[in-house]
């Protein structure tokens, strides 16, 4: 089965292209026009050994928030689509990670149900036109859009981008234990039978 999806999403505020694939060997090709962007949905292609295209163009002379914002919608409208039924996968994904002073946990669930708990508190602070603030907002429309259940939790950081870095890596890798298939898994991982 060919786990790849390509979206494309034009706004009066954005014109976004994602292509993925989930099976891929962690190639990436970002352009977001936020330089700190780029690099965190570098690193989230990269740990979840996605191949991963991000093409964006946002009104940065507003704020970065649409683009960060519309960037996430279309990741997740696009895991969806590569997902499909979901038939054959762990489903369940989760990991600590460390980046030198900070930590933090994720846990997930490709469970078709949309929320997310984000207990990681940054001090306000800009990389470029990327905020900390923008952070929730990301993973909040990827979330919603992918049918997910993310908890996202900071357990040690004082370095706003440290904590950033590892919170992207984080995801990706409990995201590559989730989106893993198991021959022994027959049809959707649910009790209902559907995900």
């Amino acid at each position: 089965m060919n786990r790849t999806a390509e979206v494309e999403r034009a706004t009066k505020e954005t014109s976004i292209r994602v292509a993925l694939d989930l099976d891929g060997q962690g190639r990436t090709s970002i352009t977001t026009g936020l330089p700190f962007f780029d690099h965190l949905l570098d690193a989230f292609g990269r740990h979840a050994l996605f191949d991963l295209e991000v093409q964006a163009q946002g009104d940065l002379d507003v704020d970065g928030h649409h683009t960060v914002e519309d960037a996430g919608i279309v990741l997740g409208q696009a895991l969806t689509r590569a997902l499909g039924d979901r038939a054959g996968i762990r489903r369940f994904g989760w990991c600590v990670l460390p980046m030198d002073e900070a930590l933090v946990m994720v846990s997930l669930d490709l469970s078709g149900r949309s929320y997310l708990a984000w207990d990681v508190s940054l001090a306000p602070r800009a990389f470029g036109g990327f905020h900390t603030e923008l952070a929730v907002e990301f993973w909040r429309a990827l979330a919603g859009q992918a049918g997910l259940t993310l908890h996202v939790r900071r357990l040690a950081g004082e370095n706003s981008h440290h904590v950033l870095e590892i919170t992207w890596k984080a995801v990706a890798v409990a995201l590559a234990q989730a989106v893993s298939r198991d021959a022994r898994i027959a049809g959707p991982l649910s009790t209902k039978g559907v995900l």
